[in-house]
């Protein structure tokens, strides 16, 4: 879908149109799904999710501002959506996959998650003290998972720009993060 007919659609969408909903659930639910799938690991919690992300845009449609692309835009929401339900379900998959600690065991278990939760700050710090282009092209690839040629286009750069920025990017968020390196090995 270019951009230009995604701006047509997304017009129509805001206008209450079901067809465009209808078109746009077609073209994108089996991407949705798959992000979805991926994060939950459960077909029939994709399905429903998937679901959920497109009752929430239809309801979203008129104050939607897509800054990339549609299928961007939905990738986001099916991973914004999938985290969403795993983190009202963590208690459920903790208790069903999580063995039982001992008391002398438990102190381990709360270090890592410390080390855990002490990285993820550190790498989204990390993330917000890269250049602009050179952060929007990392997230783009991270985590709307396009590839060079996709974020090339909806930038306006060539692809050695994009592969170069991604270099640059990977350069220093490794040496930004080079005394975290002994929790990955």
């Amino acid at each position: 879908m270019t951009n230009e007919q995604s701006d047509d659609i997304l017009a129509q969408l805001r206008t209450g149109n079901r067809l465009a909903l209808q078109k746009i659930f077609q073209q994108q639910y089996g991407m949705v799904c798959s992000v979805i799938y991926r994060l939950t690991k459960d077909n029939n919690t994709a399905e429903d999710l998937a679901q959920e992300v497109f009752v929430r845009f239809w309801e979203k449609r008129e104050q939607i501002q897509i800054t990339s692309s549609l299928p961007a835009y939905l990738r986001r929401m099916a991973i914004n959506e999938a985290l969403g339900y795993l983190r009202r379900n963590k208690h459920l998959h903790d208790e069903e996959i999580t063995p039982q600690y001992t008391d002398n065991q438990t102190g381990g278990d709360a270090e890592i998650q410390y080390l855990q939760s002490e990285l993820e700050q550190n790498v989204r710090a990390a993330i917000n003290t890269l250049p602009p282009k050179c952060r929007t092209v990392f997230q783009l690839s991270r985590f709307e998972e396009l590839t060079y040629q996709e974020i090339a286009d909806q930038l306006g750069i060539s692809i050695k720009t994009v592969e170069n920025q991604m270099g640059k990017a990977l350069r220093l968020l490794r040496e930004r993060l080079k005394g975290y390196l002994h929790l990955f090995l």
